[in-house]
């Protein structure tokens, strides 16, 4: 038996609340189409996501910066500058390492020299 009020402790999805469902359903679908362009930052955002929550809450949350690029180009004035695909990776290039030697291992080859940070 559980706790109480750890029901509520657990962390859960929860739906989109604000908004119109036809506002929600082209952001949504224009998320999706974002995902598939190569080398951008939403892109990456989604195949990030996407592994580890799915596909459907990768897009909500695509969708999630769509709006908010859009509301910061809309009241600001900026233009929209695109960070790229390779954004998070360059954020942490180590980790980036570290992950490829971590799957080189699990298909036991042997990593004699690690890279080093440059």
């Amino acid at each position: 038996m559980r706790a109480p009020g750890a029901l509520w402790a657990m962390r859960r999805g929860r739906a989109t609340r604000k908004g119109g469902p036809w506002l929600r359903a082209c952001l949504v679908q224009a998320a999706h189409a974002a995902a598939r362009a190569k080398g951008t930052y939403l892109a990456a955002q989604d195949r990030r996501l996407a592994a580890r929550r799915g596909r459907a809450k990768a897009a909500v949350a695509v969708a999630h910066s769509i709006v908010i690029i859009a509301y910061h180009v809309l009241t600001e004035g900026t233009v929209y500058c695109d960070l790229g695909g390779n954004s998070f990776d360059a954020r942490d290039r180590q980790g980036v390492a570290w992950r490829f030697v971590y799957s080189v291992r699990g298909r036991r080859y042997g990593v004699t020299r690690v890279l080093q940070a440059a």
